[in-house]
């Protein structure tokens, strides 16, 4: 039986190996005792190269293949701006729900102070589709304004649901804000039911452009699979988002700890190992990843520059693992669950909230999230009968459960 002390260092150690995982930190723990644990992770470890690029689909523009996720207030981060752009990282990512438009605001006050580096950025913001197109015009001006310039690279329809709302009077639309040289290229985002909106998409010539929830979990998933080779094929750019596969439900296993171990053990951390798997289908032209501080971003930039290949050991651990905790995900069907209730609720955008509470523990972005979602669904979810979703759902998540946990935590 382990003695009190043990299970003291057993404590300790699992904590610190969920603590440096949460961070993505980039050192190379190796044989380095635990009683330097905090020195290491005081350490952060600079990228030895630049980010590599590949083209964005048809376009044939070259992109870096980690792009920066802009949903944290980024005025007073231009240090963060500045080492992107050294470490090669052209492809910025916001929105203008991103902080009420501060996102947009702080990468405009960039490129005030620097006009010069307007040219070398891959640069992407996200309308929510509110009213269909009825008022993007005037939205995206408002984008433009705040991003202190004249153009975007790539706009997104941000977090459709269905491909409907890509169709004839969105085509119209984007060919007609082309035209002006608003933007240059068009697509959307999304999180639920992707794989119908990949397999839609696929079939208009005028999507240039997706970012879809992409992962170690996912990406062997065969229906996922052939909707990401028809959009390949189809020239769409790819960039793939929620990388790290955290899910719905707080997973705390003994298999979690021991993949975290095995990989620092390698020399990086199980977070960079989850990005590895993704860069290893080419067809993902980028992966979009919220680095709100440099020690994230620069272990995601030193496990893009370094290119560290996964051995298949390591590719079956992650799967291994995938399988263990299928049950912690929610992998965005949100189709089968929401059909079936007696009323509409979008249980995957509830999901979403409650993944950004569990696995970015982030509870201030769950709750602005969750506080953006129609009154009505808010209102249904604590009594409201999810027996039925429960049932067809492939994963056999405790709906009824998640929901009223999304309103005692996040109301």
């Amino acid at each position: 039986m382990p003695s009190h002390r043990e299970k003291i260092g057993e404590t300790n150690r699992r904590d610190f190996f969920k603590k440096a995982a949460a961070i993505g930190l980039g050192t190379a723990l190796g044989r380095v005792p635990f009683s330097r644990a905090d020195e290491v992770m005081a350490q952060v470890t600079l990228p030895k190269g630049p980010v590599p690029r590949r083209p964005f689909g048809r376009s044939g523009i070259m992109v870096s293949t980690l792009s920066l996720g802009g949903m944290f207030d980024i005025l007073n981060n231009r240090l963060l701006l500045a080492k992107a752009l050294e470490w090669g990282i052209n492809y910025w990512d916001t929105a203008e729900g991103y902080g009420g438009g501060r996102s947009e605001e702080g990468i405009g006050r960039w490129f005030a102070r620097k006009p010069e580096s307007r040219k070398d950025i891959f640069l992407v913001t996200k309308l929510s589709p509110r009213k269909g197109v009825d008022d993007f015009t005037s939205r995206l001006d408002e984008s433009l304004k705040r991003l202190n310039t004249d153009y975007v690279d790539l706009l997104f329809v941000h977090g459709i649901s269905s491909i409907r709302l890509m169709e004839d009077t969105m085509a119209a639309w984007s060919q007609t804000v082309k035209k002006a040289g608003k933007i240059r290229l068009f697509g959307f985002s999304t999180h639920s039911n992707m794989e119908d909106c990949l397999e839609g998409a696929a079939k208009l010539p005028w999507i240039d452009g997706i970012m879809f929830t992409y992962n170690y979990r996912l990406m062997h998933e065969p229906r996922m699979k052939e909707a990401v080779e028809a959009c390949h094929r189809a020239g769409i750019g790819l960039t793939a988002m929620k990388t790290q596969g955290g899910g719905s439900v707080k997973s705390d296993s003994d298999s979690e700890i021991q993949m975290a171990g095995r990989f620092m053990q390698k020399g990086f951390t199980d977070n960079q190992a989850k990005l590895m798997a993704v860069w290893e289908d080419k067809r993902i032209a980028s992966i979009c990843s919220q680095m709100p501080n440099l020690t994230i971003l620069a272990a995601n930039a030193a496990a893009a520059a370094e290119q560290n290949r996964l051995s298949r050991a390591d590719r079956d651990l992650l799967t291994r693992y995938a399988e263990e905790t299928c049950g912690d995900y929610c992998a965005g069907c949100g189709r089968l669950c929401s059909e079936v209730l007696a009323e509409k609720v979008e249980v995957n955008d509830v999901m979403r909230c409650l993944m950004y509470l569990h696995a970015y523990q982030d509870p201030g972005l769950a709750r602005s999230t969750f506080g953006t979602l129609p009154a009505r669904t808010r209102s249904l979810l604590t009594h409201l009968d999810f027996s039925d979703a429960e049932k067809s759902c492939p994963r056999k998540l405790p709906i009824g459960q998640l929901m009223r946990e999304a309103v005692t935590r996040l109301a």
